[in-house]
């Protein structure tokens, strides 16, 4: 068999750097992206052309720019986050370009996929368990809880005026525990809701009527709907208890007199790209706005962890409740400081029901 015609000449450079089965970026003295390969594009899911001009901070969330220019640099199992709020775990390398004073080019090497798999399921493999655990233990507190209420009770009947305070005291504190057990629960129950087409405006009146004659009565309530906003695909019961989890954080922020506004709108476009796989459109917008001071900044980074809270009193666990419920629908939360003066948002994106409009 006759060997094949070897090309003649050295491959060119180019040719070489776009067959490379490793991300490279070229970067310049401004820390913009001015070339990319094929790896690329598919690590950072963006053409060629979307790529050129960006700045790497906001492509892979590493303050690349504060480096060195001059002078390489490697970090190993370094987590980013890339476009689309993708987290990634990689490892970079980062050399100088000597002919171009400032310019750089930037290798990403993704870590194994099976890596990544058998971390999650570690996580995984941890949390069941615990969670399992949790609502063991949960239940058999429950159980002497509800002994504890009814004793108290036949104590009131025949206790003396001056003593029915405390017998009061005791059923109070147990109700307060059995709700603190309630919400716990609600955190470790893994069984799936089923999900159905639901109007987002029914849920939000209903939701309204109740903050407005109870716990933000003192509240001035604002509405501000898209009134063509399709179904979305969720669970009833479970966006009752978010919104109403919302709700309450933001009458207890805004405080008598303050002012929370109910918003919904459609936004074209808005997707999320899920452990890696395909884009999941989330164009449902339901948002919780308050006019109250927002969150610590301290906190901000474990605002949706359990047992974490800025009231002296709060549990810590609606915030954590409110992610759980609307991970469990597909949808994703965000909190923002935005508008002029600054307000409170809470956002809630959530996907359409199949036959919503396109």
């Amino acid at each position: 068999m006759a060997a094949a015609p070897s090309a003649a000449g050295p491959l060119p450079i180019a040719e070489l750097l776009a067959a490379l089965p490793v991300a490279m970026l070229v970067i310049d003295g401004e820390g913009r992206v001015c070339e990319g390969n094929g790896a690329a594009e598919t690590l950072l899911n963006l053409a060629r052309a979307a790529l050129i001009g960006r700045g790497i901070e906001r492509l892979i969330g590493h303050p690349l720019t504060s480096m060195a220019p001059d002078q390489p640099f490697a970090a190993f199992d370094l987590d980013i986050i890339l476009p689309g709020g993708r987290a990634a775990r990689v490892d970079l390398a980062v050399a100088p370009l000597p002919e171009r004073k400032g310019w750089r080019i930037l290798t990403i090497h993704g870590r194994a996929s099976h890596d990544a798999s058998a971390r999650r399921g570690d996580r995984a493999g941890r949390v069941l368990p615990a969670a399992a655990a949790a609502a063991l233990l949960a239940h058999e507190v429950k159980n002497p809880l509800s002994g504890i209420r009814g004793a108290a009770q036949l104590l009131e009947s025949d206790a003396a005026p001056e003593q029915r305070a405390l017998t009061r005291l005791i059923r109070d504190e147990v109700d307060r525990i059995a709700g603190l057990i309630d919400r716990m629960e609600g955190l470790t129950d893994t069984r799936p809701r089923p999900l159905a087409p639901i109007n987002v405006h029914s849920v939000l009146g209903h939701v309204r009527d109740v903050a407005a004659n109870g716990f933000a009565a003192g509240c001035t309530l604002r509405e501000a709907y898209d009134p063509s906003l399709p179904e979305i695909l969720g669970n009833r019961d479970a966006l009752v208890q978010i919104l109403l989890n919302l709700l309450k954080n933001a009458a207890e922020a805004a405080g008598p007199g303050g002012t929370i506004t109910l918003r919904t709108a459609y936004r074209h476009g808005l997707s999320l790209a899920r452990d890696g796989g395909a884009r999941v459109s989330l164009p449902i917008e339901l948002a919780v706005i308050d006019d109250g001071p927002g969150a610590p900044a301290e906190l901000l980074d474990h605002l949706f962890d359990a047992f974490v809270s800025s009231k002296p009193s709060g549990t810590g666990l609606g915030l954590a409740l409110v992610e759980k419920l609307i991970g469990e629908m597909g949808g994703i939360v965000e909190y923002v400081r935005e508008g002029h003066p600054e307000c409170t948002v809470f956002r809630l994106f959530l996907p359409r029901a199949r036959s919503a409009r396109p």
